[in-house]
């Protein structure tokens, strides 16, 4: 069989360094790294990392059962220009249900051939050695030595595998000794394939002398100097000045900031109060090393710097579980390190502005909060509105957050792990998204021995109708942080941790976008973003944007049509996959792509937009009521539910073009729920408070405060639309 014809009855063994050497179509053999909430990482080469996103599998993500450091079977869908890799599901997850196995080698004479096999064999085993200095912990049946075990040269093999064996073993080698590292043993045991009783069977000796000879090399081992010996006498160094010790052994302190178990090793994330590094423990394969440390316990850890896959590491040879004044000095340490480094000194807006003026000491509590729970390893979830104001608001945050963690975490992979953003459908945090929020976090927790997270909320969870959402946050510890620039309600101030709200203080927000606050909230955060987010809070506004920030944008590079366009094009890209966060694409609008991305996007908006204000408009229902004149639109009768625009974003921009005079209201009737807007300033609450003292059997209810959105029973519909326009005649 030609087997190049058929690549996708084979699978390969990739043995490239660059993910633009794959070959799209082609299945390979990978290595799961970790866990996203949006999919799997998986390592197909010790520096080439691919996604295969939870839309590519035939199963929940949650249900699946791979564990870090599993081998599992992928293919390879696209490598993006940027090296970012798509990875499809494979149904066949193990060797025998393919047709066949081989090398893909790039750059070596390798590429094409079988890979070879490998097979048990009950004689004599040749393995390969890896010599080794240090305190190294070897699994049982895994034997070093290089040569055939035979009889004939019994005596030096047998002294070999004791000397091998010796858990607390050291060696005066060089480099060209170092220790095994967690892949090399595990390189070894598959390579092996020798049993606990082969290794450890002592051969026959040829003569009387040869016990003696035996004996020679285990007396060496014994009063060679002891590796605990050695570690008393390790300097304490700080994580951050690792940089220059690599290949020494060294002592660090700090906190366990998480522990990932891996098909070989277990990884401890050590925390000190300079910088976050990886510490592997290897016992035995998959097997958990130290399984009495727990995260947020203050240890202890001797070991050698080396550099894995271009990352820094320690590999563990001791680890030592503080208490008492040991403990309570290395947590001191790192609070008042901590402290010193989370809190801004000030916050310098991005343009003057009164309402963000007045929350300058809140501002500077959120910028603590978020800058802490980078530093101490805790994931950040933010949810915002999926409107392109909400996602203004988290952009900024995003963009600020993210040179944080890549800054703190070692891994390459650590943004994803300890920054997510959750589009919300509206401004209400609800218990269906605490639900979906708890869960996740248990399961993180549980899973992968993550911290409880930050929730942060944009313009999002500042009413009422959230508090049973960010009650259930609570119930498990997790910090709240809300920020939003329309009035908050007093239940919220006393259940979340920092609440910044500029009606709190005194201000007049009503010119102020979730957006502007937002970016201001980011360069608090990390100032090294201003210039990336300066042009955001124009972006945030549909109309009555401050002079200021517009002629901040102006003097960025954002003339009025750049905005308008980038503005378009996040609302309609917020629309598709609400509940996604779609980064890297709200990246390219924002930050990093042409005006061409931008312009394309905006003009489908504009099209999509025009449709449906034309019809919309030929079939409005005009009304006066009391001291009001109002605009009527059957929604579901003239508008595609389905479509975009969604019926928000499509009455907000009825009103902006049908509104007359002081005293108008446009209202969007659906089947079951009606959106208000008004010229004047409406208490949506005494509106169906009122309304539903008129209309006591439609069951009207505020759904949503902040987008106006009222809920009733749908056989009574007319009812509930003539009580709630009168209701807000009357506050006219």
């Amino acid at each position: 069989m030609d087997w190049i014809t058929h690549e996708e009855d084979v699978w390969f063994e990739f043995r490239g360094n660059s993910p633009h050497q794959l070959v799209p179509g082609r299945f390979y053999k990978g290595t799961v790294d970790g866990y996203a909430d949006f999919g799997v990482f998986v390592d197909l080469a010790s520096n080439v990392t691919g996604l295969l996103h939870r839309s590519e599998l035939d199963r929940r993500l949650e249900s699946l059962d791979w564990e870090p450091g599993d081998e599992v079977f992928v293919q390879v869908k696209n490598v993006r220009d940027n090296g970012n890799i798509d990875l499809g599901w494979s149904i066949r997850q193990s060797d025998s249900e393919f047709r066949g196995a081989r090398i893909h080698d790039p750059d070596g004479d390798a590429d094409g051939q079988p890979v070879e096999k490998e097979t048990e064999s009950s004689g004599p085993t040749t393995v390969k050695t890896r010599p080794k200095t240090g305190k190294t912990t070897k699994p049982a049946g895994v034997s070093t030595s290089s040569e055939t075990v035979e009889d004939e040269s019994a005596s030096d093999a047998d002294a070999e595998s004791e000397q091998d064996d010796a858990p607390e073993s050291t060696s005066d080698a060089g480099d060209e000794d170092r220790a095994p590292t967690a892949g090399d043993v595990v390189g070894d045991i598959a390579a092996n394939g020798e049993s606990e009783q082969e290794a450890d069977a002592e051969p026959e000796p040829e003569s009387d002398s040869e016990p003696e000879q035996d004996a020679e090399p285990e007396q060496e081992v014994e009063t060679e100097p002891d590796a605990d010996d050695a570690a008393d006498e390790a300097e304490r160094v700080t994580l951050a000045s690792i940089d220059d010790r690599v290949g020494d052994v060294i002592r660090v302190e700090g906190e366990i900031a998480s522990v990932r178990q891996t098909g070989g090793p277990t990884v401890f994330e050590l925390r000190d109060e300079t910088a976050i590094a990886d510490c592997a423990a290897f016992v035995e394969a998959g097997v958990r090393a130290y399984p009495e440390v727990e995260v947020g316990d203050y240890v202890r850890i001797d070991g050698e710097v080396e550099r894995r896959r271009g990352e820094l590491q320690i590999e563990t040879e001791e680890l030592t579980i503080l208490d008492g004044d040991e403990a309570d000095t290395v947590a001191q340490r790192l609070a008042d390190a901590l402290s010193d480094e989370a809190r801004p000194d000030a916050v310098a807006p991005l343009a003057a502005h009164e309402p963000v003026a007045a929350v300058g000491k809140s501002l500077l509590d959120a910028a603590e909060a978020i800058r802490r729970a980078v530093l101490e390893s805790r994931p950040i979830v933010v949810r915002h509105t999926a409107t392109a104001d909400g996602y203004v608001a988290g952009a900024a945050v995003e963009r600020a957050v993210l040179p944080l963690i890549r800054e703190e975490h070692p891994r390459d992979d650590a943004e994803y792990h300890y920054f997510t953003r959750r589009p919300l459908e509206e401004a209400v945090y609800g218990m269906d998204a605490a639900t979906n929020d708890v869960t996740r976090m248990l399961e993180d927790r549980d899973r992968h021995d993550e911290k409880l997270p930050l929730v942060l909320l944009l313009g999002a969870g500042s009413t009422a109708e959230s508090l049973d959402g960010l009650g259930l946050l609570g119930v498990y510890g997790s910090e709240r942080v809300v920020v939003d620039a329309a009035p908050a309600d007093d239940e919220v101030a006393a259940e979340v941790d920092v609440l910044v709200n500029p009606a709190r203080e005194g201000a007049d927000a009503r010119d102020l976008s979730v957006g502007a606050l937002a970016s201001t909230l980011s360069v608090a955060v990390n100032d090294d973003v201003r210039d990336d987010v300066s042009h955001l809070p124009a972006v945030s506004y549909w109309e009555n944007c401050p002079q200021q920030y517009l002629d901040l944008a102006e003097s960025n590079g954002f003339d009025a049509d750049r905005v308008r366009e980038l503005r378009e094009a996040v609302a309609l890209e917020a629309y598709y996959q609400s509940y996604q966060d779609k980064r890297e694409l709200i990246a390219d609008l924002l930050f990093d792509a042409d005006e061409g991305l931008a312009g394309h996007v905006s003009e489908q908006f504009r099209i999509k937009l025009e449709d449906e204000i034309e019809t919309a408009q030929a079939n409005l229902e005009r009304r006066e009521v009391g001291a009001i004149s109002a605009a009527v639109l059957d929604s579901d009768a003239y508008s595609h539910r389905f479509d975009f625009p969604p019926t928000g974003l499509l009455v907000d921009e009825l009103h902006r073009r049908t509104r007359e005079g002081d005293a108008f209201v446009t209202v969007a009737l659906g089947m079951d729920e009606l959106y208000l807007r008004a010229t004047g300033d409406l208490d949506l609450r005494a509106v169906v408070e009122s309304a539903a003292e008129k209309a006591p059997a439609a069951g009207l209810a505020a759904a949503g405060i902040r987008e106006g959105r009222i809920e009733f029973l749908t056989g009574a519909r007319d009812e509930a639309l003539e009580a709630v326009l009168d209701a807000a005649a009357e506050q006219f």
